[in-house]
């Protein structure tokens, strides 16, 4: 082998050692880690979105109970069952978006769509996953609570039926939108698929009425299902009541999130086609 087809050999370096070279390297990572955050505007949010959202909650639940008392002494249990039901509209939610974002981790969303899939049964298909997945894991957590605390949230009879469907459609409606979220914004957006729904924990009033709510934005509850339902459980278990009007209410508003989540689902995913992110969705 002649000089000129030998291949040069290039001296290895050896890599850096000592404290001054470690801290250049974690100072390299943090500033990695640092323009991931400040490139997505749902992680820089979702910086002060948890305690902002425990504090008003529970901010709400310490004033309710400070002057109400006796009230947990009239409905033995309605805590639970607040917390049952809740549980319900989030995993319709979460399952929604869940099943969604796990096609997107095995990078698979494009080869969906290369098949006869229409985004139509794409989202039945969803919504049917997020059925099981919430009638499993709510179930599951209604047993244990008749075994724990003697409290059987299936006493509400033919309400909790009512209940769970009104809170099914809402976490559908917003499940639309959070997939559309990540179909625009790619997986830097993935996390609101945890977080946006507990935006909505302090106006729905899951463990207070609406009436605790500052009157300025007691409206705001009452422009979310939820909130009807929350007060339609408490008026069963306190006054014994099943109020329709508050059924009506929540209906009628499961149809305007359902609206609104579609437009915007169909929306995102027409320009995720038109822009080829289906097959590049990523950070």
């Amino acid at each position: 082998m002649s000089d000129a087809t030998m291949p040069i050999r290039r001296p290895q370096s050896r890599p850096q050692t000592g404290p001054l070279a470690s801290a250049r390297r974690v100072a390299a990572m943090v500033r990695r880690y640092w323009y991931l955050i400040r490139g997505s505007w749902p992680r820089i949010a979702e910086l002060a979105y948890w305690p902002t959202i425990q504090m008003i909650l529970w901010g709400l639940i310490s004033q309710f109970f400070t002057t109400h008392s006796h009230w947990l002494a009239d409905a033995a249990g309605v805590l639970i069952a607040g917390v049952l039901l809740w549980d319900i509209l989030f995993r319709g939610q979460i399952g929604f978006s869940i099943c969604f974002l796990e096609e997107l981790w095995s990078r698979n969303l494009g080869h969906l769509f290369v098949s006869p899939l229409r985004p139509w049964e794409l989202v039945a298909s969803l919504m049917t996953m997020s059925l099981i997945r919430t009638a499993i894991g709510a179930g599951v957590a209604s047993v244990i609570a008749i075994g724990l605390y003697a409290f059987s949230l299936f006493d509400l009879g033919p309400p909790l039926v009512a209940f769970f469907v009104a809170l099914m459609l809402m976490g559908w409606g917003m499940g639309m939108v959070i997939v559309a979220m990540v179909l625009r914004y790619g997986l830097g957006a993935e996390s609101l698929a945890w977080v946006a729904l507990f935006a909505f924990a302090p106006i729905s009033c899951v463990y207070y009425p609406v009436a605790t709510l500052p009157e300025s934005v007691q409206w705001l509850a009452w422009s979310t299902p939820s909130a009807y339902v929350f007060e339609g459980m408490r008026a069963v278990m306190v006054d014994g009541v099943f109020r329709w009007d508050l059924l009506a209410g929540a209906l009628a508003l499961d149809a305007v999130y359902v609206a609104i989540g579609a437009a915007v689902f169909a929306w995102a995913f027409a320009a995720a086609r038109r822009d080829g992110r289906l097959l590049q969705t990523g950070e």
